[in-house]
């Protein structure tokens, strides 16, 4: 039987663009079923369950989640599609004392998500980590020193990385069809509504709210912070930079072979909803400069969709023979005159601008973590070494941001240079919840 890897490249390349989801779950496993336990069962999280339940000979066994309410809803819809009931558990570290799960996908708030990842890791487990990987860029290293120690495979959900049609425009550029590409454009665009002003009450009695804190130092609940607009609020969140600008810039720098930048600049502000409690930019010019004049842009409207290309978001590639245009959906090439010449769309599609962000790339990114951890493909799509570079682009871009100026960066680590930048690079934690390496 051709693995996952195989049927994607060489002879199998268009058997494996061809497959949906559904006949790609049909494919018979081996005997080691893979038991997977999904922490954070709201928006995100219900990607991770469709996703890995469409993949054979894997069971997902374990929902977890500090809400009760919507733990014991999402339970009740897995169960209602035919899947078996999951066991439903309020606080992880009693997952993690079982030996009863083999992966823990994590997609919770991104405070959560270095301290999940590492406890996992530490507790013998595989991990399918959402992006970012952390909220600062300390957390990542951390992340890359658990990995190494403990030899789990920790995939990071940049999910692009697993489409069969980016893949194939990679090794487009790799051969030089657009010849030297010296310019990323990438861009995202939504209409996103005011989270208005929140107050100060007792949290709901069906949040832990304890433990939702986490590794954050203890503060009050406020009503409008829970479950999403949290994104909005520094001590949690990491703006739309981490949110969505790390799925292009990961894809833009990738295909054009670059790792950490030379200088980091912005320009951004809240420009809608004023008087409301989001904390952060709502509009955001992003430069990464590299050397040999290179250069990846992003430009991030929160609230206001207006399309580039057609899309909601995308990459633009310029090169000095033609230039491509590529999503999640597919690519397309275009020759020096600005002539489409070839259009290469998938054949199953994927959310592009929605909260849970769902689609076929999920299953096949699942897939490839599977594949690497029964020993069929060798390398995973998108290891934790990639996504930490890929986040710490995103985190020196509200570095930027938040210190009001240009950064000049080592690109050899990514770290910037300034004391008041590197304040920036880690971030305090609830004592007795700190992350560790």
């Amino acid at each position: 039987m051709l693995d996952r890897r195989t049927m994607l490249t060489g002879a199998g390349a268009a058997l494996g663009v061809a497959m949906s989801a559904r006949s790609y779950a049909q494919i018979k496993g081996a005997n080691d079923r893979l038991r997977v336990a999904v922490v954070g069962v709201n928006s995100r999280g219900m990607a991770h369950m469709s996703a890995f339940s469409k993949l054979p000979n894997v069971e997902i066994t374990h929902f977890v989640d500090v809400d009760s309410q919507i733990l014991a809803k999402r339970a009740a819809e897995f169960t209602a599609k035919g899947h078996p009931a999951p066991k439903t558990v309020g606080d992880y570290r009693r997952l993690l004392d079982s030996k009863a799960v083999d992966i823990v996908t994590i997609a919770t708030p991104d405070h959560w998500h270095a301290k999940l990842t590492i406890d996992a890791m530490n507790s013998g487990h595989h991990v399918y980590c959402e992006k970012p990987i952390g909220i600062a860029p300390a957390e990542g290293e951390a992340m890359i020193a658990a990995q190494k120690r403990t030899g789990r495979q920790l995939q990071v959900g940049n999910q692009q990385r697993s489409s069969p049609e980016t893949q194939q425009l990679r090794a487009l550029v790799q051969a030089g069809e657009l010849g030297d590409v010296y310019e990323a454009q990438t861009w995202y665009a939504n209409n996103r509504k005011s989270i208005g002003t929140g107050q100060t009450v007792a949290p709901p009695a069906h949040l832990n709210w304890d433990l939702w804190q986490g590794p954050r130092p203890r503060g009050d609940y406020r009503s409008n912070l829970v479950p999403y607009n949290w994104h909005w609020f520094w001590k949690y969140g990491t703006g739309e930079l981490c949110n969505n600008a790390m799925h292009e810039l990961d894809v833009a720098r990738w295909l054009m072979g670059l790792a950490y930048p030379t200088r980091v600049a912005v320009q951004g502000a809240k420009r809608f909803h004023a008087g409301d409690d989001w904390e952060m930019y709502d509009s955001l010019a992003l430069e990464l400069a590299y050397d040999k004049d290179r250069v990846i842009r992003w430009n991030g409207q929160s609230c206001n969709a207006m399309l580039t290309y057609g899309r909601g978001r995308g990459v633009l590639l310029l090169g000095t023979k033609g230039s491509a245009v590529v999503d999640r959906n597919g690519f397309e090439l275009y020759d020096l005159a600005g002539k489409s010449i070839r259009q290469v769309m998938a054949k199953a599609t994927s959310e592009t601008t929605g909260t849970v962000g769902e689609g076929v790339l999920d299953v096949y990114h699942a897939g490839n973590l599977v594949d690497v951890i029964r020993g069929r493909a060798s390398a995973l799509a998108s290891p934790i070494a990639e996504g930490h570079i890929s986040t710490t682009l995103c985190h020196l871009g509200n570095i930027a941001y938040r210190t009001g100026s240009a950064l000049t960066i080592d690109p050899s680590t990514g770290k910037p240079n300034g004391a008041e930048a590197m304040k920036l690079w880690s971030v305090a934690y609830e004592p007795g919840w700190e992350v560790k390496g």
